[in-house]
């Protein structure tokens, strides 16, 4: 759903000159949308002006005459800006914890954010995230059981929330001895072997343990994992609800390896890439991600399909940030996770090899700098991060405004031109994104007329689009919204107690149905409907 979008160019002249930051190399594409005027039909009043200027043509173009420049009396209202204070939350980016099921949201559970230990953790997630077994929702061929995954999709949405899917065939952390039943760790469903395909005796390594495992380049089995995933692409791709999918097909956790199994191998870098290829046939929409231990030209491959890159080994192993830029500089969302909890890896050493870097806090923030990360989980433990939270709240805090996207505008002003057929409102913005990562979703932003309520009188001018994965980190961008009233009308700009407010919607038709903006920008003056209102 998040993938990347090709590069365009400006349309209608919406934005200003050329990028300021040097570390882009395109343009930003983005469309304009029809134009609503920013008058009332009253009769007309007088409104205060400066002295006359003429406007450069390359900012302000006349509504008659894209090659006259508009020239009139002109006011002009420079609005104060400051940073968001506190922790900034966005969509399709930031920090998720383990959410199981529906469970989470019960007040009985202490973790969650409704607890009674009151786990402020909560204020940082954007998603949730987690596994679900294979032989639960696939429980015979050609039969699905979505039920329980869809409860907790709409409970997240309802919190605002989307959802990281893994669907998993095996788990070793179930083998507790040579008896413990197979379907505790083997979610491969019955039908599946039932069918033909083969198992294999393997050793815990460790535990010297016996168990039973899927041989991972059985034909029947990878037919059975491919149907799987074309059902999964027919019930969900492109849902809203699901922010990106690993394929996990194959291996311990359906990590891509066979670590842990001693008589488990697994398939070849040719089957590997064919269930890529297949996954990227029939997901047309959502983003799909190589799970952590893909790597070499499977990697290299998944890139190519629009398939981007997680990793789990953050922190505790050197160079595992550097292994997701490949994934960053195709333009696609980076996804990580600790090596383990937080509280673990206070312990660790920093001996390697033989044991791992231990947590610390700069560490954790090169680490997102890095991998310039859109995802990143908080903290896998149980408590749900509230451990994490409470030793590190104000760098947690911070780094939500620069973890994936982040808008913060820079500069911005209003000038109204009286011209002598009609005056034009020009509201001009420096917008910047201050994150490490793109936007990889479109936005819509839009800019409203609202009286000192906050009701919104007009949209000045036309709603700019900017196309997913064109706004780079460390972009600035120039924006001008304007419209044009004729001389008899009142224009709303000069009305008393009159304001500008500022929103970003994932799509027109939620800004037309008059619902909140999803998107805040990192500025001071953000209401609770999260829209911006603009101070002079």
């Amino acid at each position: 759903m998040w993938a990347c979008g090709d590069n365009g160019n400006n349309v209608n002249g919406n934005e200003i000159g050329d990028d300021i930051s040097s570390s882009s190399i395109e343009n930003l594409p983005i469309e304009s949308l029809p134009e609503s005027s920013s008058s009332i039909d009253l009769p007309s009043s007088s409104t205060e002006s400066s002295s006359s200027n003429a406007i450069s043509s390359s900012s302000f173009a006349s509504s008659s005459s894209s090659e006259t420049p508009f020239v009139g009396d002109t006011t002009k209202v420079v609005y104060q800006l400051k940073p968001f204070e506190g922790p900034l939350a966005n969509p399709h980016k930031g920090f998720t914890v383990p959410t199981g099921g529906t469970w989470v949201f019960d007040p009985s559970l202490l973790y969650g954010p409704y607890g009674a230990n009151g786990n402020k953790a909560w204020d940082l997630v954007t998603y949730g995230s987690g596994y679900q077994q294979w032989n639960k929702l696939n429980p015979a061929k050609g039969v699905y059981d979505w039920t329980e995954l869809d409860k907790l999709l709409d409970a997240l949405e309802q919190h605002g929330m989307g959802y990281a899917l893994r669907v998993l065939p095996y788990t070793p952390s179930h083998i507790a001895g040579n008896d413990t039943p197979t379907e505790k760790y083997d979610w491969t469903p019955d039908f599946v072997y039932e069918m033909g395909a083969k198992k294999t005796t393997a050793t815990l390594q460790g535990k010297g343990y016996k168990a039973q495992v899927p041989v991972w380049d059985d034909p029947i089995y990878l037919q059975a994992a491919k149907d799987f995933g074309t059902a999964l692409a027919a019930k969900y791709d492109g849902d809203p609800r699901i922010e990106y999918i690993d394929v996990r097909s194959f291996g311990e956790w359906g990590e891509w390896h066979a670590s842990h199994l001693d008589g488990s191998e697994m398939p070849s870098a040719e089957i590997e890439m064919d269930m890529l290829k297949h996954y990227a046939s029939v997901f047309k929409k959502t983003q799909l991600v190589l799970p952590s231990n893909g790597s070499g030209d499977v990697y290299t491959y998944a890139l190519s399909l629009g398939i981007t890159k997680r990793d789990d080994g953050f922190i505790g192993i050197p160079g595992r940030p550097d292994s997701l830029v490949r994934a960053y500089k195709a333009n696609l969302p980076t996804i990580a996770e600790n090596i383990a909890g937080y509280t673990t890896m206070l312990q660790y050493t920093d001996v390697v090899p033989g044991n791992y870097y231990k947590w610390t806090p700069d560490r954790w923030v090169s680490a997102i700098k890095t991998a310039h990360l859109t995802y990143y989980v908080l903290d896998q433990d149980s408590d749900g991060g509230e451990r994490f939270y409470q030793d590190n709240k104000a760098l947690a805090d911070s780094m939500t405004h620069v973890i994936g996207y982040n808008f913060k505008i820079e500069e911005a002003e209003l000038l109204t031109i009286t011209g002598d057929k009609e005056t034009k409102n020009a509201l001009n913005i420096t917008v910047k994104n201050s994150g490490v990562a793109p936007c990889f979703f479109d936005v819509y932003v839009m800019a409203e007329f609202v009286n000192s309520d906050g009701e919104v009188l007009s949209q000045l001018g036309e709603t700019i689009k900017i196309a997913k994965g064109t706004f780079h980190d460390e972009d600035v961008r120039k924006f001008e919204f304007a419209d044009f009233v004729p001389a008899r009308q009142t224009n709303v700009a000069a009305l008393p107690g009159v304001s500008v407010a500022l929103s970003i919607y994932e799509s027109e038709e939620a800004f037309k149905a008059g619902k909140k903006p999803t998107v805040r920008f990192d500025n001071d003056g953000l209401q609770e409907n999260n829209k911006l209102l603009l101070k002079q």
